[in-house]
């Protein structure tokens, strides 16, 4: 019986030590924003505030329009944790509550980057999260940054 144990515990040990590279790896954040309204650089805390629906205007008066990937991708995730400090699903909750209370519009979900990038070049006042710097479209420095 204790040969079993040590089989499963050494088969265990494995699959998590084989795991541990896509845990170790992170992903970047890069943040773009329409030309209009949307400043071109912003602090850590402006830019959670503005993802988190607390800001509803940008400086110039236009409306903050947001745009997400899905939180069933690996950016939505990645966008959730980092930024929201929150799982998936918690994000999820946290947006059905805030619109249901009527605080704040829902953010525009996409399952593309590409789909997310067209929307926020199209639409005044969006601002969106993806992986890597558009190749055409405004990128916003965060704290001097281009991904966080």
């Amino acid at each position: 019986m204790t040969w079993v144990y040590r089989l499963l515990v050494n088969a265990l040990l494995l699959c998590l030590w084989c795991q541990a590279p896509a845990w170790a790896q992170e992903t970047s954040l890069v943040v773009i924003g329409n030309g209009k309204g949307v400043p071109s650089e912003m602090k850590l805390p402006q830019l959670k505030a503005t993802l988190r629906g607390e800001r509803l205007r940008w400086p110039d008066g236009s409306k903050v329009t947001i745009a997400l990937l899905k939180s069933n991708t690996p950016i939505g995730t990645t966008t959730s944790r980092k930024i929201y400090n929150m799982s998936a699903n918690e994000l999820n909750k946290y947006w059905l509550a805030l619109v249901f209370q009527g605080k704040a519009d829902a953010p525009n979900f996409f399952t593309s980057e590409a789909e997310l990038e067209e929307f926020v070049a199209q639409t005044n006042g969006a601002i969106g999260v993806v992986s890597r710097p558009p190749t055409s479209g405004k990128t916003i420095l965060i704290d001097g940054k281009k991904t966080l």
